[in-house]
């Protein structure tokens, strides 16, 4: 399993949602974080939230959701993302990101 701390390995202070909105934005995440450890590994991806200092709705949607609209069905990542974090609320707002760019039901 592929793990990804994002306060360790991105940033304590994600931001933005495209890589002209500063340096640790949705955009640089997905493409350079989530992109390829869902392109190099068959399992899961273990993604620890927590520890930052918060997350706007511009960067989970363009991280995320962003995913679906760049070719990555919603029910594989879905299956495949494990989202970790003491705030449950956190990760029922990154699946609903993916599930809105697919309009899939929330049942999923």
């Amino acid at each position: 399993m592929t793990v990804i701390a994002i306060k360790d390995e991105f940033s304590r202070y994600p931001a933005g949602r495209y890589r002209e909105d500063g340096p640790y934005n949705g955009q640089r995440f997905r493409e350079d974080f989530l992109v390829p450890a869902l392109q190099q590994n068959a399992d899961k991806i273990l993604i620890k939230l927590d520890g930052v200092r918060g997350y706007n709705s511009s960067f989970l949607d363009e991280a995320f959701g962003g995913l679906v609209r760049n070719g990555f069905s919603a029910a594989e990542l879905l299956n495949r993302l494990q989202l970790e974090s003491q705030d449950k609320s956190l990760i029922e707002e990154i699946k609903g990101y993916i599930k809105d760019q697919s309009n899939i039901s929330t049942s999923v």
